[in-house]
């Protein structure tokens, strides 16, 4: 694997990402201090991932998976923009209402629910959650007889980058048994959902997976329940750099639905996006906090299925070729912990250019924890490197903050929000327009989007709005912070 030096591998209507790191790596004022890690967060790129989906995939509404990414400025713009949300937990829950989102745009899809929450749910009257099990429908009897139900099945998502189905998911054979059960019961089934794993690698996944549903569908229609959602699940992509795309997955979904949920059968049908929308707007800065040269061929460590690691050794004498090994001050505690709970790969980018015929040696990068075990790349070609210097990573923006810790006291990462009009990879085409006007427009057009009852408009909140998250600034229209 080798690192991409140069900051021109894509720009933002002339601006590199680079540039943007650079100034607020010389914005000393912004951090406490100024070598502290930071994200930028590029919210055109959100903007643009909407667009696409709903060229894509007209007929499917998306229902944003809260857990991706949960930052109070991705889930304001989401919602400004009329897109549901998966919300998994009462707290998640809550923070949809405290955003004014209408409770027909919330699925529960939390299929093994604690019963304080079902309470909740019940108390705001969700349009809908999922279950997949007898115990639970038991549960929804006593706590929540009226709410709708939707059974999640089990698919085939062995290829997938986090497998679900361990988990969650009732086997398609004893659909019709919980069907019945729930009829018992007298509780109301009105869908099928299923999700075919996060960072699906297959799109004949999503045919597999909706070809069952529509088995399921028709057992629910032949027992007597009105089967009015199919929910198929999350698993699109977010970024550029994996090799199934989402033009790919759309098309198969689109061929799926044609041959068994046309339009004439007045199918509501929705999805649980969540890397998709967030995976690829986000971007990381990391310092260089210390450096160890060591002997690149005299390993005094081995680690199992690690034989390529640069670890600590012996210092290489003249005769030796050298290995590196980089601290950065954000870890596997932190932010790259997506690289164990949800399988990721993370490529480095240096944020000082070199020259083109530039050495490079087998280095390693490390976390700042006291914890050996806190290594994000155990072998990679790099330049030398300096103390100091920064390195950033793309697309980072799916399953990191959320699930990052502060272990050591580490605190997390600071994020600034970009939302100027930007051009990036292709995916939109660069405007004059206002953010502001850019969101009314978006809306205007947008077939998820509709006013809200109880007064919720079109526009951005405005500088006064205080994000509830500590370290994380407030979201000014047409400018980035």
């Amino acid at each position: 694997m080798n690192i991409i030096t140069k900051g021109d591998q894509y720009k933002r209507g002339g601006i590199s990402v680079p540039d943007l790191i650079w100034e607020k790596v010389n914005e000393t004022s912004v951090r406490e201090d100024v070598d502290d890690p930071f994200y930028i967060c590029d919210l055109q790129d959100i903007l643009a991932k909407y667009r696409r989906w709903i060229k894509l995939l007209p007929n499917v509404e998306p229902f944003y998976a809260v857990k991706c990414n949960s930052e109070p400025q991705v889930l304001q713009l989401l919602a400004k923009l009329g897109v549901g949300f998966d919300c998994a937990s009462k707290p998640e829950i809550q923070a949809m209402k405290d955003l004014d989102v209408d409770s027909s745009k919330i699925i529960f899809a939390n299929p093994c629910k604690q019963r304080s929450h079902l309470r909740y749910a019940a108390k705001h009257n969700l349009l809908f959650m999922t279950f997949d099990n007898e115990a639970e429908l038991d549960k929804v009897k006593e706590v929540c007889p009226e709410q709708r139900l939707v059974l999640r099945i089990l698919t085939d998502d062995s290829t997938a980058q986090c497998q679900l189905g361990l988990k969650f998911g009732c086997h398609p054979k004893k659909a019709r048994f919980l069907l019945e059960q729930a009829k018992t019961l007298g509780l109301n089934v009105i869908g099928v959902s299923f999700h075919v794993g996060s960072g699906c690698r297959d799109a004949s996944a999503y045919f597999k997976a909706i070809k069952s549903a529509r088995e399921v569908m028709d057992q629910g229609i032949q027992i007597g329940y009105k089967m009015e959602v199919l929910d198929i699940g999350g698993g699109f992509p977010g970024q550029e750099s994996v090799a199934l795309k989402f033009n790919e997955v759309a098309k198969v979904i689109k061929e799926a639905l044609e041959v068994h949920f046309p339009e004439t059968d007045k199918v509501r049908i929705i999805a649980e996006p969540g890397r998709y929308f967030v995976a690829s707007a986000f971007t990381l800065a990391v310092n260089v906090t210390a450096v160890r040269v060591v002997a690149r061929d005299c390993q005094t460590f081995k680690v199992p299925q690690s034989e390529d690691l640069v670890a600590n050794s012996e210092a290489p004498t003249k005769c030796e070729e050298p290995g590196y090994m980089y601290y950065v001050n954000d870890g596997v505690y932190g932010s790259f912990n997506c690289i164990l709970y949800d399988h990721a790969t993370v490529y480095p980018k240096l944020l000082k250019e070199r020259a083109e015929n530039h050495q490079e040696f087998s280095s390693s990068i490390w976390g700042p924890s006291c914890d050996g075990f806190d290594r994000i790349i155990e072998h990679i070609l790099l330049p030398k490197i300096n103390v100091g210097e920064w390195i950033y990573f793309e697309d980072m923006g799916a399953y990191t903050m959320c699930a990052g810790s502060e272990f050591n006291g580490y605190l997390k990462p600071k994020c600034f929000y970009i939302n100027d009009p930007i051009k990036k990879s292709g995916c939109y085409e660069r405007t004059k327009a206002s953010w502001e006007e850019c969101i009314q427009k978006e809306c205007n057009s947008s077939p998820h989007y509709k006013k809200r009852s109880r007064g919720m408009d079109t526009k951005m909140v405005q500088p006064s709005y205080k994000s509830t998250s500590p370290g994380f600034p407030t979201l000014e229209v047409g400018k980035y912070v």
